[in-house]
């Protein structure tokens, strides 16, 4: 099952390299998670700041997990060294 969802992952990152957003995530979808991250300090790190991004954007939490991925490959967000990521771009910029 975890092999599944890495390879998933692995292959929304090479569609999100291509600048494309992933499949079944509208624009407005993004503009809610880069809202909802702002609204977190602009990283998402913990369950509970995705708990709350789900409740913010009403976008279920593997959506979530593809725009993160969309994010890292696209440059729109990094990773932290303790975990997590931080949103680079827009009001997180």
């Amino acid at each position: 099952m975890m092999h599944a969802r890495v390879a998933a992952l692995a292959a929304l990152a090479l569609v999100a390299g291509c600048g494309l957003p992933p499949q079944g995530v509208t624009q407005q979808d993004i503009a809610l998670y880069d809202a909802a991250a702002a609204s977190l300090g602009c990283s998402m790190v913990t369950e509970p700041d995705y708990l709350a991004a789900e409740i913010q954007t009403g976008l279920e939490r593997q959506q979530l997990l593809d725009i993160t991925a969309y994010k890292l490959s696209s440059g729109g967000a990094v990773r932290l060294p303790d975990g997590g990521v931080k949103l680079t771009t827009g009001a997180c910029a």
